[in-house]
């Protein structure tokens, strides 16, 4: 008789606040241009040609992040089904996670909520099913990482003030 040992799961939990609106940020994770303007850290692009977004419960959230490491191409594919969909306060996903060997099955979730503070925007970000802390800590970093890149996307994209404008 053998024993299967049963896979450790590690979970990446963090908050960050965004100075936009709950709705401008929850679009930014559903709108494949502007996905493609900040998805993956700094060094990694995920081009718009490789996004696929359909929002709704049931529907594909798709992307890959393409990048160099020591000169030689590599992708890193997010292959999700949409779990949860309520805009603009949840968005909850589930996917195969791409480290596994081939012919194994291992789910990973990412939970994220959106909640409205006066006009900004506080994230919370679930991540579960990773197989090691090491993975959870990196892809930490890779978040952060891409959060920066997404304050200067909502900053762009924020909708200007009406201050000092003169009406006639």
């Amino acid at each position: 008789m053998s024993t299967q040992q049963e896979r450790q799961s590690f979970t990446l939990s963090m908050e960050r606040e965004f100075d936009a609106p709950r709705d401008l940020v929850f679009k930014a994770f559903m709108d494949p241009q502007t996905l493609s303007a900040w998805f993956g850290p700094e060094g990694v692009d995920t081009p718009l040609d490789r996004i696929e977004v359909e929002p709704r419960v049931g529907g594909v959230w798709r992307m890959v992040m393409v990048y160099e490491e020591d000169g030689v191409p590599k992708e890193s594919p997010i292959d999700s089904v949409i779990q949860e969909y309520d805009p603009p306060r949840l968005l909850a996903t589930s996917q195969l996670d791409s480290d596994l060997a081939e012919g194994q099955t291992h789910v990973m979730s990412l939970r994220l909520e959106f909640e409205d503070i006066g006009g900004r925007t506080l994230l919370r970000l679930t991540q579960s099913g990773f197989n090691s802390q090491e993975y959870a800590d990196m892809t930490r970093d890779g978040w952060a990482s891409s959060f920066t890149l997404l304050d200067a996307e909502l900053g762009r994209t924020r909708p200007k003030s009406d201050a000092g404008t003169i009406n006639s």
